[in-house]
């Protein structure tokens, strides 16, 4: 699976066939993050093998739903819980991330763990999520923005170009450096 794009989020109910001993069978159900349904049924027949004596050819799916968050207006604070095998072993990660939507906080989590990782999309299986408040953020990076009175000060600007006019001066060269300070 690749993680191309923005990750989406399915829910995909799965049983084993029936058969005459047993024509009802348990039903399971999976939340699965993937780009798209096709790879969240095959990652759902990943972890049926891992889970329960099950595969695909045993097996069928009964329904595979995109997920869809209904307020995606606010940002909000997201912390996942994975596990990822590396090159020396497998490892368990706790991770916290800022965005409008969950989809978009795993998109962040691939991501960056194939940057700082080197960590490919099919060796990540996320085992959590939850959505957090200010109070409940571990890392210090999600909490400086987690404040009631947050500001983005912008103390160091350049004066842009206008369509029509040069950037600092009307000459293109000039001997005085520019002021990027508006105290």
């Amino acid at each position: 699976m690749t993680a191309a794009g923005e990750m989406r989020q399915y829910q995909v109910v799965g049983r084993k066939a029936g058969t005459a001993e047993n024509p009802n069978p348990e039903a399971y159900r999976m939340v699965i993050f993937a780009p798209n349904p096709v790879a969240a049924k095959s990652k759902f027949w990943y972890f049926m093998r891992q889970f329960r004596k099950m595969k695909k050819t045993t097996g069928e799916i009964l329904d595979c739903v995109e997920v869809v968050e209904k307020n995606s207006r606010t940002v909000k604070n997201y912390g996942i819980w994975l596990r990822y095998d590396s090159r020396s072993g497998t490892h368990n990660m706790y991770r916290e991330y800022r965005d409008l939507k969950l989809t978009g906080a795993v998109s962040q989590l691939y991501n960056e763990m194939a940057g700082r990782h080197r960590c490919r999309p099919r060796s990540i299986q996320i085992i959590r999520t939850a959505t957090l408040g200010a109070g409940e953020l571990n890392r210090p990076n999600g909490a400086q923005f987690a404040q009631k009175k947050v500001r983005f000060p912008l103390p160091h600007r350049v004066a842009s170009a206008k369509r029509g006019q040069k950037a600092l001066s009307d000459r293109t060269f000039t001997t005085v450096r520019p002021t990027t300070y508006f105290g």
